[in-house]
């Protein structure tokens, strides 16, 4: 008995270790990226509400909730104005990072400026407090099901906001930043059928963990379980954009290249050569693509050199965001139309 509460303490101490430096670093990030927003100049866009912001924007900033499996879930949708009711659009799923709100989240990408210009609704489902102090979707969570049943429960806030609106089945993406990425691959996983695209930014291979301790080793690069896909092999998956920074303190970069395999092995997926990427004063990024049976692109990974935990080309205004990177909005857009028109 003795020996099994030292080593209880020993296994408490660790994950306590883990924690610590993990919140370290991502205060060390968020520090660094208030200071960007201080030294950045405030535009009257960044000063009015949600509300205001997306009519400026040509929009509408609407507030929903839904019931699920892991109960009531919030979220946020963005509607352009002049869509209309006859015709179906597209849709993107985003899910916002720890600490963060479906507001935050969508003034650092700025994605629903990409909406307006395009046509399509973003749908932000939003993490309640109660569920994680820190707003983190519980991906890693799978020993008591909690994980699954998040997963679940932004599937049906999908299927309400479809209800409600002109939204296009066959032509839904998803995407998150951080532990939002880890989430929206799990919802890939779970529901392959719901989506044409998956993209992570910065986040953690969601199978490379099952519990806390396990998800903040995996984020510093040290992982306990295998790099082996499941026994199922699902060559119907959707397919995934992998973004991830090198300079990350907090997921550190060795986590994209693992998503990336670990996402190909499960679609037979084989790596073609990388190639670098410049584009004007922004970080340069380097690609490789993975192609699976019948020549069809099944991943891809950009690794932008210089980048930390950060949405990469986001505002200068917000936390966890650097303007300076090749615009990760942008890059989700593209990639879910390349695979919108595929489907077609």
């Amino acid at each position: 008995m003795a020996r099994r509460a030292s080593g209880s303490k020993a296994w408490t101490r660790m994950v306590q270790q883990q924690t610590r430096w993990v919140l370290r670093q991502a205060v060390s990030e968020g520090k660094k990226a208030l200071k960007r927003a201080k030294l950045a100049p405030t535009t009257t866009a960044a000063r009015k509400s949600p509300a205001a912001a997306a009519a400026s924007t040509g929009g509408s900033w609407g507030l929903g909730l839904s019931t699920g499996p892991a109960g009531l879930r919030r979220y946020r949708l963005f509607k352009p104005t002049g869509l209309s009711k006859a015709k179906l659009c597209p849709l993107i799923v985003m899910l916002h990072g720890c600490g963060q709100s479906a507001n935050d989240f969508a003034a650092s990408t700025r994605m629903n400026r990409l909406a307006a210009l395009y046509g399509f609704m973003v749908l932000y489902p939003e993490q309640d407090r109660l569920a994680n102090a820190q707003a983190c979707w519980n991906w890693f969570d799978t020993r008591n099901g909690r994980a699954k049943l998040e997963a679940a429960s932004i599937v049906a806030a999908l299927d309400h906001a479809r209800i409600l609106h002109p939204i296009d089945p066959t032509r839904v993406a998803i995407a998150g930043m951080s532990a939002g990425a880890s989430m929206a691959a799990l919802v890939g996983l779970h529901f392959p059928n719901r989506f044409a695209a998956v993209v992570m930014h910065s986040g953690v291979e969601p199978t490379s963990a099952s519990s806390s301790a396990t998800a903040l080793s995996a984020m510093r690069g040290r992982y306990r379980l295998p790099l082996s896909p499941p026994g199922k092999v699902a060559e119907a998956l959707p397919a995934l954009l992998v973004i991830q920074g090198s300079a990350d303190h907090v997921v550190l970069k060795a986590n994209g290249m693992r998503a990336a395999q670990v996402w190909a092995a499960r679609t037979h997926a084989e790596p073609k050569a990388a190639r670098v990427v410049g584009r004007g004063k922004r970080y340069p990024f380097t690609t490789m693509d993975w192609f699976g049976p019948k020549r069809r692109l099944q991943v891809t990974l950009s690794e932008v050199n210089g980048l930390g935990h950060a949405w990469s080309g986001g505002a200068a205004s917000q936390a966890y965001s650097d303007p300076k990177g090749p615009d990760a909005s942008r890059m989700v857009w593209a990639f879910a139309q390349r695979e919108f028109a595929r489907l077609v």
